[in-house]
């Protein structure tokens, strides 16, 4: 094994975003809750909005940290991989936000794991709780073929005016923003509380706005408040409409306090009057200009650093082995050659051109969204010998190395193979994205890791090449919350239970045709309920009808919604319509270990 490299300096390292003081502060309300001089609900609301969340196992919490706009520089995934191994479970799950969730941290791991992140820039402030949520921005932003300009610095901007903002951690609920420059919606921005998709007007630089979108108990489609909002009014704006929310959300009902119930119970006219009013005051009293001009923002260009060497295969062997991901499969040792088919099927479905000539994007597609510590510190060597020395973290548990020179995606393949994150059929029905479930969710009715591995496993091993070259968005979730976007997945599957006299059979909602585009949100119909253990089957069927009727160029959500009763048809023979046609096996739910017993509580987290 080579001797480890010296540090090297990241030209695309960003200003921190933590501070130690309020870390101070953290330690200091624990040992307050410890000593008994705070109680459970105090506490409780202090911690989630830092991040640290109760999981259904007692005495332990998740961590959410916060990733603005999914970007970690390569000392961050460093941070980031020494954390999930010192004192969490030694994996990591990315979530629909661009956040990394770590589990089963003590009280005592909370202290250290902040200060290591804080170290590399990394907060957890304003990822939970009540508070303007991590800012999401797409991550082909800056190198997409088909976007009008990069949103990436008004998404920082945003991140850095709300961050610690008086009003952004004290609102009525969470209130959620995304950008998007591309074509396609990468960001889900019609179910935001802020959705704001870039747009040209006459040579100026602006944003098409959509509001008061969500899912959960009341899907909703963001509606239209701006359809040119100039680049140099988005801090007003933003700032307006968290006042707005501030002072007029509904602090009582959490079940209606998010944005969309307020826009629902004033009407949107009216709505919209009071967010001209807002805007109006804003504007008299002096809002932070955009830290650049708004209509020519720094822009990022291919890496100029000296490259280091990149790890070896044999070294990429030995970490994995010293750091074995638990609770997930660990790769072999590598012994022979990778394997050319392998890589020529990660080539074919993984890999992209970037709008500047020469250089790729490559997306690593990780199983249910999870990965393990020594892997993101393998990904900040690659980073650094094949990119910019960033990652990007997509919404869909994907990582995205850019910048990639065209010669060097073929080596980059063969280190991920090495590494175990050779994983072809990105985007595909194999490439589910999943919610973490009733693993470590309270709120969770089914599981979803082995049920989301399972329908991998039918879609590769029955359906094929096919199947996995083509973009069939399959997203799975524990319950109604939907923090996997279900709703909006071609195929979404939501756990749930159905009682047969004295038993409980788990069960999934199979939903079809969501999506969501310039036009707005389309949220999946109902197709059919099926026991969970035949779920996997039932998605296997949808995509092979998919496979075979859809239209030259037709999408697969755009395919459902116009073929929601072939769907019916060909789910229905997994539903069980009596009672008698149940078998002992529809009484157990996948991976779950026995008879199946459903434990839900009272949930602190939604993504």
């Amino acid at each position: 094994m080579t001797e480890p490299r010296p540090p090297l300096h990241d030209p695309r390292e960003r200003a921190s975003f933590a501070d130690g003081g309020e870390i101070d502060q953290f330690v200091a309300t624990l040992g307050r809750f410890e000593r008994g001089e705070l109680d459970a609900e105090g506490w409780r609301g202090y911690r989630v909005a830092r991040g640290a969340y109760g999981q259904r196992q007692e005495g332990v919490h998740m961590l959410r940290v916060k990733i603005p706009q999914g970007i970690a520089t390569a000392a961050q995934l460093r941070a980031l991989a020494e954390v999930v191994e010192a004192h969490a479970c030694g994996y990591a799950h990315l979530t629909t936000r661009q956040n990394l969730q770590l589990y089963y941290l003590r009280p005592a791991d909370l202290e250290p794991a902040l200060r290591k992140l804080a170290a590399a820039g990394i907060t957890t402030s304003g990822s939970g709780g009540n508070a303007v949520r991590n800012v999401v921005a797409c991550p082909l932003a800056g190198v997409s073929p088909t976007e009008p300009f990069d949103v990436t610095p008004y998404a920082e901007s945003l991140t850095r005016h709300f961050l610690r903002h008086p009003l952004a951690s004290t609102l009525p609920r969470k209130f959620k923003i995304a950008l998007e420059g591309c074509a396609e919606d990468h960001v889900a921005t019609s179910i935001q509380d802020l959705g704001l998709r870039a747009v040209l007007r006459d040579g100026a630089r602006g944003f098409s706005v959509t509001v008061a979108g969500g899912t959960s108990s009341l899907p909703t489609s963001g509606a239209k408040l701006f359809d040119f909002l100039p680049a140099g009014d988005l801090l007003a704006l933003a700032e307006a409409l968290v006042r707005l929310f501030h002072a007029r959300g509904d602090r009582v009902n959490r079940s209606r306090n998010r944005l969309k119930w307020l826009v629902k119970e004033l009407g949107f006219a009216p709505f919209r009057a009071l967010v001209d009013e807002e805007l109006a005051k804003v504007r008299a009293a002096g809002v932070p200009p955009l830290p650049f001009p708004p209509d020519a923002p720094p822009v990022e260009g291919p890496p100029t650093f000296v490259r280091p060497a990149p790890p070896t295969r044999d070294e990429i062997a030995i970490r994995l082995r010293a750091q074995p991901p638990r609770g997930l499969p660990l790769p072999p040792p590598w012994i022979a050659p990778p394997d050319r088919a392998a890589i020529a099927d990660f080539l074919k479905t993984n890999v992209r051109p970037q709008r500047q000539d020469g250089y790729a994007v490559v997306t690593i597609a990780a199983p249910r969204g999870e990965i393990a510590g020594a892997q993101l510190s393998l990904l900040a060597d690659l980073a650094l010998a094949f990119g910019d020395g960033t990652a990007r973290f997509s919404g869909g548990g994907q990582i995205l190395l850019r910048w990639v020179a065209n010669a060097d995606v073929q080596p980059l393949a063969e280190l991920l193979a090495a590494a175990g994150l050779l994983r072809d059929g990105v985007g595909s029905a194999a490439d589910v994205i999943a919610c973490p479930g009733a693993d470590v969710c309270r709120l969770a009715v089914l599981k979803t890791r082995n049920v989301a591995g399972l329908v991998e496993e039918e879609i590769r091993t029955k359906l094929g090449a096919g199947a996995l070259e083509t973009r069939v968005p399959v997203h799975l979730s524990g319950c109604p919350n939907g923090c996997s976007q279900h709703h909006l997945a071609a195929i979404g599957l939501q756990g749930s239970v159905r009682r047969v006299g004295e038993r409980i059979v788990p069960q999934f909602f199979i939903l079809a045709g969501g999506g969501s585009g310039a036009e707005g949100a389309r949220f999946g119909q109902l197709v059919g309920k099926v026991p969970a253990r035949r779920a996997p089957e039932a998605v296997r069927a949808l995509v092979a009808l998919f496979l075979s009727e859809r239209r030259d160029g037709e999408a697969a959500g755009d395919f459902f919604r116009r073929a929601l009763d072939r769907a019916r048809l060909v789910v229905a023979p997994f539903e069980v319509a009596k009672a008698e046609e149940l078998t002992a096996e529809d009484f157990l739910e996948p991976g779950g270990g026995g008879t199946f017993a459903p434990d839900v509580g009272t949930s602190e987290c939604a993504a």
